[in-house]
């Protein structure tokens, strides 16, 4: 799971010309998509996606296929869109979408009926999904149900909350409840862990790392399941100021459940838990942190070892049979500074996905990063002919600085320019910040 910040990084019309070469005919925008729902009588299932998204990478693949996604198609107007699309980042932030991938479903008047968060086995999604789209995930429902007092309900309506990003906003209704309620929620194992969660999401957001740390504790004494990677990493983060030797105390006491859960629910032939890179960053992380640099090393290999398999073997890499494992290969090869044979690896990675700019682009960063400007500039420049809406923003300010490092300003100004007139009134930040570039 990524969360959507700053320049990580289809146009409406690539995603038009998507939408005419698909089977089903998908509407090119939300709006349209809402528009063929009112005619239909369906809800509708967006897709947020980004060309960048390898937890997206991994859904495409693995769980929106078959003979389950074909049948729920039917049953709602499917509707991709680019989170750094002009029309997706608006409607991310219409709808307060945080991360990628996420699938929210709307009625034909554009209310929300819920939305999966992350990537998922087909186990899991497949359930979740029915379940909407039953009409028993609708947040005011499980509010309500809670207001009976179901304690299954208000676990799910704080999970709901959080998946939308309204942490605050789940805490405040929370603690309207009843009181004998919270009493009883917080004596069972679900709703209380669903309680911690946002407590430790809004400490952690307001840099409040005493109630950060309990609040994380009280998620990983429970069985959170696999979300203890994404949970072990935030305590990572909020303990970061305590003094060495008790954060150190406080870190290791989490290794054993980690560990535990590589081995039985991440490194195995059928995984529960789908996004491997997470949980390999966040054993990595805590290793670091605690200063086993052996494990960290370890950790690492194991998910080399796990992303060359699913690839085919080290001697026969097949990059184009599974993205998400060829991309995770990329990352853990960088975190364990194996920098040649990232080199290696980039150009075989451009060429097996030629339709994108992020492959030159990542690339292209890469060796300007290293210093290595004259390089970098023919990726970047192959970045830029496939580059859009904030992306192609970014690709910009990458060309335009290794433009300046080799002392051709002239061409720098013209490339931001373009880039700028391209653009339009979209992306200000980014806007602002590609004009920063020719400062430097």
């Amino acid at each position: 799971m990524k969360f959507k910040i700053a320049l990580r990084v289809a146009p409406l019309a690539l995603l038009a010309a998507s939408a005419v070469a698909s089977a089903h005919e998908n509407p090119p925008t939300i709006d349209a998509a809402l528009k063929l729902a009112k005619e239909q009588h369906l809800p509708v299932f967006i897709d947020f996606q980004a060309q960048w998204c390898y937890s997206c990478y991994f859904m495409a693949s693995h769980v929106l296929t078959g003979k389950e996604w074909q049948a729920a198609e039917k049953r709602f107007v499917f509707v991709e869109t680019d989170a750094d699309s002009p029309d997706g980042a608006a409607w991310m932030e219409k709808l307060k979408v945080k991360a990628l991938p996420s699938y929210v479903v709307l009625d034909a008047d554009g209310a929300e009926q819920g939305r999966i968060l992350a990537e998922q086995p087909r186990e899991k999604f497949y359930p979740a999904l029915n379940k909407i789209l039953g009409g028993g995930d609708a947040l005011d429902t499980l509010k309500a149900e809670a207001a009976k007092g179901s304690t299954t309900a208000l676990a799910d309506a704080l999970s709901s909350y959080y998946a939308r990003g309204q942490v605050g906003d789940g805490l405040t209704w929370y603690a309207s409840l009843p009181a004998a309620l919270q009493k009883k929620a917080e004596g069972e194992a679900k709703p209380a862990t669903w309680v911690a969660r946002l407590q430790m999401e809004k400490a952690a957001k307001d840099k409040n790392a005493a109630q950060c740390i309990a609040a994380a504790q009280k998620v990983l004494a429970g069985d959170p399941g696999c979300d203890r990677y994404y949970v072990v990493d935030t305590l990572n983060s909020c303990s970061e100021k305590l003094p060495e030797a008790e954060r150190k105390t406080l870190l290791s006491a989490q290794r054993p459940a980690l560990n535990t859960l590589l081995d039985r629910q991440v490194f195995v032939p059928a995984p529960t838990c789908a996004d491997q890179r997470s949980a390999v960053f966040a054993a990595a992380d805590l290793d670091q942190a605690i200063g086993d640099g052996a494990a960290e090393k370890a950790v690492l290999e194991r998910g080399i070892a796990a992303a060359e398999n699913a690839l085919g073997g080290a001697a026969h890499l097949d990059l184009k049979r599974d993205r998400n494992a060829a991309d995770n290969l990329r990352v853990y090869l960088s975190r364990a500074n194996r920098i040649g044979d990232v080199d290696a690896l980039m150009p075989k990675l451009i060429a097996a996905y030629p339709d994108d700019y992020v492959y030159p682009y990542r690339y292209g960063r890469s060796l300007l990063e290293r210093g290595k400007a004259a390089e970098a500039l023919p990726y970047l420049e192959q970045a830029s002919e496939k580059a859009f809406g904030v992306n192609r923003l970014g690709v910009a300010g990458l060309r335009a600085k290794a433009l300046i490092a080799l002392n051709r300003r002239a061409d720098a100004e013209k490339v931001v320019a373009e880039a700028l007139q391209a653009n339009g009134p979209w992306f200000p930040e980014a806007a602002a910040k590609l004009k920063a570039t020719l400062k430097s």
